[in-house]
């Protein structure tokens, strides 16, 4: 992307000229609107406490897509395009392209974000839209239709909840902190010394990530099994609001590269991190950073 790129804001709004670097913060009204429209589609198919009414199907491995997924997925990828239009495309519901790879900036999507607990009532999933450029996160919203939430970030610009700013937990240590994440990995955790509390499991990899940011949960563990499209919106938002999400190397995730897939990562406040690292090491009988 050249400095003189333009980048449309909808037809109800003026395009930006970008000089140097794109205007994040302005996007992050627009990308929000995208994901509130897209909520209320999937809203349609989404009944609290019961299966939801819309077609169910699996995909290669056994993890569901419903029609609600796929119909959001059309909707995000028609808007988005018109907000970013430089913006290659990363989806977990469209197919996949080698083209994003020569783009350094690029849009990546979960239209559904926690579809499992979706399809059986559990009002904790979220729509994710993510824009990275050169392999990290510059604009992210989650949003989080059954429940009315909204978590946003621009890049250096903080996170907020509703409009509201967050921080995360002010805690200074691991020690007594509520832990989100894989039951078995937690456990690991708990077993190798940490004297953390389990936090209920979450259905949605991006809402646990963003209640982490928020303080409402101390810190998590992820998987090796999360893609782009779960996390990196979430990882802006609480890098923003004063957390990290690293592997257990302790660097950052990178975006946008060939295999969109993560290992296992680590999320919490600054002040405890390298200690949640550690920890998540011992688990997996690593030795310490």
């Amino acid at each position: 992307m050249t400095a003189a790129a333009s980048l449309g804001l909808g037809s109800n709004r003026s395009a930006i000229v970008l000089q140097i670097e794109i205007d994040t913060e302005a996007l992050i009204e627009p990308l929000s609107e995208a994901a509130r429209e897209a909520g209320e589609i999937a809203l349609r198919y989404f009944r609290p406490g019961e299966r939801t009414h819309a077609n169910i199907n699996h995909k290669a491995g056994g993890s569901p897509v419903t029609e609600a997924d796929l119909l959001v997925d059309r909707l995000l990828e028609k808007r988005l395009r018109h907000i970013v239009p430089d913006a290659a495309w990363l989806s977990e519901e469209i197919a996949d392209s080698p083209a994003r790879l020569g783009n350094p900036l690029v849009l990546i999507v979960d239209p559904i974000d926690g579809t499992r607990g979706f399809s059986n009532g559990d009002p904790q999933w979220a729509v994710s839209i993510g824009l990275v450029h050169q392999g990290r996160p510059i604009a992210g919203v989650v949003h989080a239709p059954a429940i009315e939430e909204t978590y946003s970030a621009a890049r250096g610009r903080g996170a907020q909840l509703n409009a509201e700013p967050i921080r995360v937990s002010q805690r200074t240590t691991l020690h007594g902190a509520t832990l989100s994440g894989p039951q078995g990995f937690v456990g690991s955790v708990r077993d190798a010394g940490a004297d953390v509390v389990p936090f209920p499991k979450m259905a949605s990899l991006a809402m646990r990530l963003v209640r982490i940011a928020s303080g409402r949960i101390d810190a998590g563990l992820v998987g090796d099994k999360s893609y782009d499209w779960d996390i990196a919106a979430a990882d802006l938002i609480l890098n923003e609001a004063g957390g990290r999400l690293t592997d257990l190397e302790g660097s950052q995730p990178r975006y946008n590269c060939e295999t969109p897939r993560h290992a296992a990562l680590a999320a919490g406040p600054a002040s405890f991190h390298a200690e949640l690292v550690n920890a998540a090491r011992r688990a997996k009988h690593l030795p310490p950073r």
